[in-house]
């Protein structure tokens, strides 16, 4: 074999293997963390666009908050966490997305939208928690505030030995609840999903519900006042505070809760 062309050949796996690494960084993973102290009642309230958030309660009186951030542009994610009155706000900036002040611009390049970021939160038992995304899924689990978990494409789950406010345009809204103690009227609501909410077994609420196409079941005795064209409008107990579950495709259905 001619040495020129030896020498072609040997410089063809050097190239690959060069150009590899930089194909893998592209994909990396990016971490973020944040820990710190609130006051009694404050707020942990996280704001995303493509994210999953996760919530559990903290095992002292600290919080924390992890993000993992993941696609080819992770490396320009900025997450911030901007003090408030009610505690802090939790939001993300890069290339066309700024949930601290809203969301998405219109003239954004799409490639940005392929970022991912997954929210680990730990909320102590004395803070509240507002968790809220564009695409993704909410869960916050086993808390002892208020919270409210809203998404606009995924899933919602919550628990807590307070009370909910929950809701999803496309997903499924789970809120269980230890107490009834809201004051004025609570939604509870998804346009395409179902609506399952648990409440406690002496709970004293008026209680309404609307779909376009679903039913309501419930393990609690209702009173039934009123039935109207996807309508029911009821009482548990003496009633007293508004309960409203809504979905325009999707049944809703109440539960007696554990908690």
């Amino acid at each position: 074999m001619p040495a020129k062309n030896f020498r072609s050949l040997l410089l063809i796996p050097v190239v690959l293997v060069l150009a590899t690494p930089a194909l893998w960084a592209q994909d990396d993973a990016k971490q973020f963390h944040w820990n710190g102290k609130l006051a009694v009642d404050n707020t942990i309230q996280v704001k995303g666009i493509n994210s999953t958030i996760d919530a559990r309660r903290a095992p002292g009186d600290e919080a924390e908050v992890t993000a993992e951030i993941s696609g080819t542009h992770a490396d320009e994610v900025r997450i911030e966490v901007v003090p408030n009155a009610d505690g802090i706000t939790v939001c993300e900036i890069y290339r066309g997305h700024n949930s601290c002040e809203g969301g998405s611009s219109s003239n954004h390049d799409s490639d940005y939208d392929r970022v991912r970021i997954h929210y680990h939160i730990l909320v102590p038992s004395t803070v509240r928690f507002d968790g809220r995304t564009v695409n993704g899924g909410v869960t916050a689990e086993n808390l002892d505030r208020r919270v409210i978990a809203k998404s606009v494409n995924g899933s919602v789950k919550v628990s807590t030995k307070s009370w909910a406010e929950a809701s999803s345009v496309n997903g499924s809204v789970t809120a269980a609840m230890g107490s009834a103690d809201w004051t004025g009227s609570l939604r509870i609501s998804s346009v395409n999903g179902s609506v399952t909410v648990a409440l406690p077994a002496d709970a004293n609420v008026d209680v309404s519900f609307s779909s376009v196409n679903g039913h309501f079941s419930s393990e609690l005795p209702v009173t039934t006042q009123s039935v109207n064209r996807g309508r029911m409008e009821g009482r548990i107990g003496n009633g007293g505070r508004s309960l409203e579950l809504r979905s325009v495709n999707g049944s809703a259905e109440l539960k007696k809760n554990s908690i």
